[in-house]
């Protein structure tokens, strides 16, 4: 069984003194405030030790749970994706810049090899025109007709 016992408080227990008409006689400054506070100076503000971080997590407390869970959630996801998408782009580059230089590189070196025999067979052909235009006057000259020289 429960045993209920009354507690009095202690301002209750020391009673004030009173006159004769049971009047107050005691003033009680501690009953009073002070307007002239500092918080009610219009010139000068309260110098806060609070920096951004802690005003912005105080925010907080003015978004209901729910749309933080849903807030919370959406941003996980999107971080999430975005890290993702990141990951698999930097491996695509990757195998990318190493098929180029594997494959790409050698294929250009190629490339210009057979480029400059092109140009070598152009060189020795233009030769050999050059050298036919020689001997075909040296026969003419050996039939009889002789061209002057100018």
């Amino acid at each position: 069984m429960v045993k209920l016992e009354e507690l009095e408080d202690e301002h209750f227990l020391n009673k004030p003194e009173t006159t004769s008409g049971d009047a107050l006689l005691v003033d009680d400054d501690e009953d009073y405030t002070d307007t002239d506070s500092e918080i009610s100076d219009d010139g000068s503000e309260p110098e806060l030790d609070e920096s951004l971080l802690d005003r912005l997590s105080a925010l907080r407390d003015i978004v209901p749970p729910k749309a933080r869970a849903k807030i919370s959630s959406v941003t996980s996801s999107i971080y999430s994706a975005t890290s993702t998408t990141v990951n698999y782009s930097g491996k695509g580059l990757w195998v990318l810049a190493t098929s180029i230089l594997l494959l790409g590189i050698p294929y250009a070196l190629a490339l210009g090899d057979e480029q400059q025999f092109i140009e070598e067979e152009k060189q020795r052909q233009m030769m050999a025109e050059g050298a036919q235009g020689m001997i075909q006057p040296a026969e003419q000259q050996a039939g009889g007709q002789a061209k002057p020289a100018l």
